[in-house]
């Protein structure tokens, strides 16, 4: 995520990271379930007005960088130079997420998550539009030649080989053995559009 450069893209940035660290920290105390929209609101000193105004649902407070996620991956298509493969740069988005995801201060969210049902839904809902906004990008891009069905399928191996990795025991080992077999079957979509 670029960092905000106006006064007012800046404060409202900060209030953002606000709503998200209080929203984690009553999650964390209290368990998800238990805390309401209007528990974040008060514990972040914001109208519940403005929290909607930064998140759109109570889950996407968990997920405060879902969109800045979602950015980075249709970047990996869109701003690579011309003939630049597009696998390594989607392994590479891929390592950094998983990164981000495994890290030691990224546990708390991912023990919120994995023990709320409402929260996993809400994740796997989020991979597929991350994988439908990516099979969209490489669809747009006529360099790469693919079908909408294989730019949906690549995609959708894309996004797994992040929640596949976030679960392995080593991760970036993980993502290297998944893209191996997401390049071979991107060796044959891009052969048969």
């Amino acid at each position: 995520m670029t960092a905000p450069t106006g006064r007012r893209e800046r404060k409202k940035a900060a209030t953002r990271q606000k709503i998200a660290e209080a929203a984690l920290r009553l999650f964390a105390e209290r368990g998800y379930e238990e805390v309401g929209i209007r528990d974040v609101a008060a514990e972040a000193d914001v109208a519940v007005t403005t929290l909607f105004s930064h998140f759109a649902s109570k889950e996407a407070l968990v997920f405060e960088q879902d969109e800045g996620f979602e950015a980075r991956l249709i970047r990996a298509v869109t701003d690579r130079a011309p003939q630049e493969p597009l696998m390594p740069a989607l392994r590479q988005e891929i390592h950094a997420l998983v990164r981000h995801c495994t890290a030691d201060d990224a546990n708390p969210a991912w023990v919120l998550i994995d023990g709320s049902p409402a929260l996993r839904r809400y994740e796997e809902s989020m991979r597929l539009r991350h994988a439908e906004a990516l099979a969209a990008a490489m669809a747009a891009d006529p360099a790469l030649g693919l079908t909408t069905t294989a730019a949906r399928t690549i995609a959708r191996f894309v996004i797994d080989a992040y929640s596949l990795s976030r679960e392995a025991p080593e991760p970036p080992a993980a993502v290297d053995e998944v893209f191996r077999l997401i390049e071979a079957a991107w060796a044959v979509a891009s052969t048969a559009g």
